[in-house]
């Protein structure tokens, strides 16, 4: 049984502990310790992966000072040393900036809205379709569990084929302890009486989740500000999270939530949580409850359909219909799909990553998209691969990213064509050679600078003959078996 996270605290006693720490503010630091302190950030993300550089600077350094006194170091630097020789420090601090808020059914009011205003108008809306929902951010799983029961007491027996729920955070630590789904007596304070008996058993001290709702609920990592979100959400809850990220990572954030709901799918924030400036992606349901629905656009979602006309005979089927979608949208290969008239059909998970595309520019000429042009000629490469009915292969086109500099791709380009040989579109797939293209030209710089060496060497002088020929006079038999070595042919001596 896994240990319960040290970094696991009740609301109260997180703010009890930031309350504590309130005299150590961040502007105190000289200029020298902040460049310290974005060094040690820049460690993190090179050497484990982990990028904290989008947090709130106040309360990162906090608790960065409040690992520092634990482990008895005085200096930024010093700790940084620390780190580079001791791996397992990297998971104390690590817990101590993650400081997870969570329990089952955390500010019950929302959830009661939840339960008898939103999910009822999602299940009538799904009309039977399976019903999809991500906790990002889900720390030790009571959310993603709260959610599992609340959709279990309103859906009975159909909860098991009908509802998929997926549970993510950045700290594996954390996602082990919520796989077990064993809990202590405190970590179920709030949970009503009813829900424990129903949902639980008490073994050895602590209360374990039922199997098959355990079952229910799917954990994996996800960092939320760079990985790519999971797609066609109905609900997404992703609370008190936001509220540790800079204003540019939230907004980097926020547009990957709404790339990943569906049209009409609904968001649950944090009480601390607002979206003032994503309001042509989201509208509030009830704003002091932080719900929040995508806004549906003017575009219809048929081209995400359109392109699988092109093969085999179509059943007809809406879950057929989604297992295609599926296929392509979670696909690994960044792809495209692009009208014959030069139009976005279709964006993949990937490939939306990669160049900051997401729903909303599905129906824009490539001409308006900033891809177009960061991409050497992907322009011309489209429109010729078009014309010409034939799968083209290009290497290591330029591709200047922005604020990242220059990159290099493989493109493969393969027009759809229908039965009748029309051009109905076109399939465009990336693959990133940037490291391939740099380690050929390393190679290649090595093997110039080794080339002067070579030609340097000069000729041997007479003496220098002569003292090799005198160094190592041939043996009796080693000059036999020279003379039967180079013994000439007939045919040469004729």
């Amino acid at each position: 049984m896994s240990s319960e996270p040290e970094a696991e605290l009740t609301r109260e006693e997180v703010e009890e502990h930031q309350e504590a720490e309130e005299h150590e503010e961040a502007d105190d630091l000289s200029s020298a310790e902040a460049a310290s302190i974005e060094r040690l950030l820049a460690f993190l993300k090179d050497s484990r992966a982990f990028d904290f550089t989008g947090y709130k600077r106040p309360s990162l350094i906090r608790r960065i000072r409040h690992r520092m006194r634990e482990a008895n170091v005085s200096s930024v630097d010093a700790y940084l040393d620390l780190l580079q020789l001791d791996p397992e420090e990297f998971t104390a601090l690590f817990n101590t900036i993650l400081i997870n808020v969570t329990g089952f059914f955390r500010d019950r009011d929302p959830w009661d809205y939840l339960a008898d205003m939103v999910v009822p108008d999602l299940l009538q809306a799904a009309d039977g379709a399976p019903l999809r929902v991500w906790s990002a951010g889900c720390s030790a799983g009571q959310e993603p569990y709260s959610m599992a029961m609340l959709l279990h007491e309103r859906m009975g027996e159909s909860f098991r084929d009908s509802v998929k729920i997926y549970a993510t955070d950045i700290d594996e630590r954390a996602l082990d302890y919520a796989r077990q789904a064993s809990y202590t007596d405190r970590e179920m304070r709030g949970l009503p009486d009813e829900y424990r008996e129903r949902y639980f058993d008490s073994i050895g001290g602590r209360w374990q989740l039922t199997p098959d709702l355990r079952r229910s609920v799917i954990f994996g990592r996800n960092d939320i500000t760079h990985d790519a979100p999971i797609s066609r959400i109905d609900v997404l809850i992703c609370r008190n999270t936001l509220m540790y990220f800079n204003a540019e990572t939230q907004s980097r954030v926020v547009s990957r939530l709404g790339f990943a709901l569906r049209p009409q799918g609904v968001l649950f924030l944090g009480k601390a949580e607002m979206l003032l400036n994503h309001t042509s992606t989201f509208d509030h349901i009830d704003l002091k409850r932080r719900f929040f629905r995508k806004i549906r656009g003017e575009r219809p979602e048929a081209p995400f359909h359109a392109p699988w006309r092109l093969y085999g005979q179509q059943s007809g089927s809406a879950h057929d219909a989604r297992l295609r979608q599926e296929l392509v949208m979670t696909s690994p290969v960044p792809q495209l799909i692009v009208s014959s008239n030069r139009q976005l059909l279709l964006v993949n998970l990937r490939a939306g990553n990669m160049f900051g595309l997401s729903d909303r520019d599905v129906g824009r000429p490539l001409s308006e998209l900033d891809m177009s042009y960061a991409i050497a000629e992907f322009g011309a490469h489209v429109t010729a691969a078009l014309q010409g009915q034939e799968a083209v292969s290009l290497h290591e086109l330029q591709w200047r990213r922005p604020g990242a500099g220059l990159a290099f791709l493989d493109l493969t380009l393969v027009p759809l064509v229908d039965a009748g040989g029309q051009t109905m579109g076109l399939s465009v797939t990336f693959t990133d050679v940037t490291r391939f293209r740099q380690l050929q030209l390393e190679v290649e710089a090595a093997n110039r600078s080794s080339r002067p060496h070579t030609r340097s060497f000069s000729p041997p002088t007479k003496s220098s003959r002569r003292r090799t020929r005198s160094c190592s006079p041939p043996s009796r038999s080693s000059r036999r078996r020279m003379r039967s070595c180079s013994r000439p042919t007939k045919s040469s001596r004729r």
